[in-house]
C-alpha cells in the first residue's frame, strides 16, 4: 500500500467504574477513525494509563500503584486492542503503557494489526520524571514493523528528540516514524514536535505525532497534558512547503487524519532538492572536535 491514510489521536484520558466502559470508549474511538477510511490509529505515550482507575481512584493517584494498576491490565487491553484491528481490519499502535517485565518497569507501545499480529516497541530514552520518581528504565532496542501500509518505526515521545535514534530507524527502511506522546506543558509539546519534524528533514520521512491532552488529577503524572495531532513530511518536492501535512487543534479531543503517500517519501529521497537522508554520512570526519580560532 503506497498511499494510505493516518488517524493520530489528541486523546483525554478517562476514569471508569468498571472494564465496559474502557472498552466502550476504545470501540468507539477506532470504530470513527476506520469509518473516516483511516488504515493506521496512532494512540498517544501513556495512553493507558486510564486502565488503573479501574481500581479506584486512590489507586490512580499513586504514583507507584497506578503503574502496577496500569501494567496489571496490559494484556486484556492487548486482547481487546487486537480483536478491534482485525474486527476493523486497521493496524493499531495503542496507548503506551509501563509495563513490569523481569523486574524492570519499561513504557511500553503496543503494535497490532490487521491479521492479529501483537507487537511493542519500548521506550529508551527516558525523561527525568520517568527515571525518578517513576523509575521506568529504557527496555528492548528499536525495532521495524513490516506492516500493511508499510515499514514503519515508533520513536516515544522524548526518543524523537534524539536524532541518532531517527537515523537507526531511516538506515533500517523506515519511511515512516511515529511519535507517541505525553507532555504537560506547550514548551513540552514543541520539544517533541521540533524532535518529529527534524526527524523528518533528516531522514527524508513522514512522523506523525499523537498526544494525551486535558487535566486529569486522578491520574498519577497525568494532572495537566497539552498537545494536538500532527503529520509531518520534509519541506520539499511532493510536501508542504511548511512540512505540516496535517495538524488538530491544540488541546482539542479527537482524530487528526492525513494522507500519506509512500512514493512521494521514496521520490524525494531519490530527488529532491536537497538530498539529507543519502548525505548524512559526509558529517563523519567532519564532526570532529572543532579546533579553537582566536578572533580579535
Amino acid at each position: 500500500m503506497s498511499t494510505f491514510k493516518v488517524a493520530t489521536a489528541a486523546y483525554p484520558l478517562g476514569v471508569f467504574d468498571q472494564w465496559d466502559d474502557y472498552a466502550a470508549k476504545i470501540r468507539e474511538w477506532v470504530a470513527e477513525a476506520a469509518g473516516q477510511g483511516a488504515d493506521l490509529l496512532l494512540f498517544p505515550e501513556y495512553g493507558a494509563l486510564e486502565l488503573a482507575t479501574l481500581d479506584g481512584t486512590e489507586v490512580s493517584s499513586n504514583a507507584a500503584s497506578c503503574l502496577q494498576a496500569t501494567s496489571n491490565y496490559v494484556p486484556r487491553s492487548n486482547e481487546l486492542h487486537s480483536a478491534l484491528a482485525q474486527e476493523f481490519g486497521v493496524t493499531i499502535v495503542g496507548g503506551s503503557a509501563p509495563v513490569l517485565e523481569n523486574g524492570v518497569m519499561v513504557n511500553r507501545a503496543p503494535i497490532f494489526g490487521p491479521e492479529g499480529t501483537i507487537s511493542y516497541q519500548d521506550k529508551q530514552i527516558m525523561t527525568r520524571f520517568e527515571r525518578d520518581p517513576w523509575a521506568i528504565e529504557g527496555g528492548e532496542p528499536l525495532q521495524i514493523f513490516d506492516t500493511p501500509v508499510g515499514k514503519l518505526g515508533i520513536l516515544t515521545c522524548y526518543d524523537s528528540e534524539f536524532p541518532l535514534l531517527g537515523r537507526a530507524l531511516v538506515e533500517a527502511g523506515a519511511e515512516v516514524i511515529l511519535v507517541p506522546s505525553c507532555t504537560e506543558g506547550l514548551e513540552g509539546y514543541w520539544r517533541v514536535r521540533i524532535g518529529a519534524m527534524s526527524r523528518a528533514l533528516e531522514g527524508q520521512c513522514v512522523t506523525v505525532m499523537a498526544a494525551l491532552v486535558g487535566d486529569r488529577p486522578e491520574i498519577s503524572g497525568m494532572e495537566t497534558n497539552t498537545g494536538m495531532g500532527g503529520v509531518f513530511g520534509p519541506p520539499d518536492e511532493g510536501f508542504p512547503p511548511t512540512g505540516v501535512i496535517a495538524e488538530g487543534t491544540l488541546g482539542q479531543p479527537g482524530w487528526t487524519y492525513g494522507e500519506i503517500d509512500l512514493g512521494k517519501v521514496r521520490a524525494v529521497r531519490a530527488d529532491g532538492h536537497v538530498l539529507n537522508a543519502s548525505h548524512w554520512g559526509e558529517q563523519v570526519g567532519r564532526d570532529g572536535k572543532p579546533d579553537h580560532i582566536l578572533v580579535k
